[in-house]
């Protein structure tokens, strides 16, 4: 009996030694694994361990699931003593410049230069009123001036018509010049101010110094169109 006892007894701790070490080992139990998990739930959550996943590795006795803490953030650095003021918003300034609109305006300072001044952390000085004008005197009344002797009547002098235009490419009226490039525009070009002006519109022929020119004539010569009128199609 004693023999089959001892037989036993080494048969069982044979079957002990060939099963693997986690088995042998104390399993923890769930609420163990939760506790551990819990306690570092942020370092967890932020690694994307779930309770779930950390409980089931934690029970079949793998290796530690907690994740390892983040590195301290750096102190921030004290602000020294010189740090700049802090800089008004856009709004403030606006209301500065509000607040005394009309000596700004007289000053020709803009809101939006005043608002860019001031968010650089620039002085902008209040303009000073100039004081109001002193009044005019009153005339004194004068005696009454004699009377001139009357003039005699200047008959007026007749109208010099303007002179034509000699240039090349330069005509009169507008049918010479439509004779001459019939598949071209017809402009009335300011000999002054280099300008020409388009049919329709209130300079077309009618300012003092100018001539009707083919529009590629014109362009040529260096004549530029109106910026404030529309070009009508040929």
């Amino acid at each position: 009996m004693k023999m089959w006892f001892r037989v036993a007894m080494c048969a069982a701790l044979l079957g002990l030694a060939a099963l693997p070490s986690p088995v042998v080992a104390q399993q923890k139990t769930v609420k163990a694994c939760q506790d551990e998990w819990r306690a570092n739930k942020a370092d967890n959550q932020a690694k994307g361990i779930t309770e779930k996943a950390y409980v089931a590795q934690c029970r079949t006795g793998g290796p530690n699931a907690r994740p390892a803490s983040a590195p301290a953030a750096a102190p921030a650095p004290t602000p020294s003593a010189a740090a700049p003021a802090a800089t008004k918003t856009v709004k403030a300034c606006q209301d500065e410049w509000r607040a005394n609109k009309p000596a700004y305006q007289a000053a020709r300072i803009t809101e939006r230069a005043y608002v860019a001044k001031c968010r650089a952390g620039e002085t902008v000085a209040l303009p000073t009123t100039p004081p109001p004008a002193a009044p005019t005197p009153a005339p004194t009344t004068a005696a009454p001036a004699p009377t001139p002797p009357p003039t005699p009547a200047v008959r007026p002098s007749p109208t010099v018509a303007p002179s034509p235009p000699t240039g090349a490419g330069q005509f009169q009226t507008e049918v010479q010049a439509k004779s001459q490039c019939p598949a071209d525009l017809v402009v009335w070009v300011n000999l002054t101010s280099k300008i020409y002006h388009f049919a329709g519109h209130k300079s077309y022929g009618t300012t003092k110094s100018g001539a009707y020119m083919c529009e590629k004539e014109a362009t040529g010569q260096g004549f530029r169109a109106s910026k404030t009128e529309k070009r009508p199609s040929a």
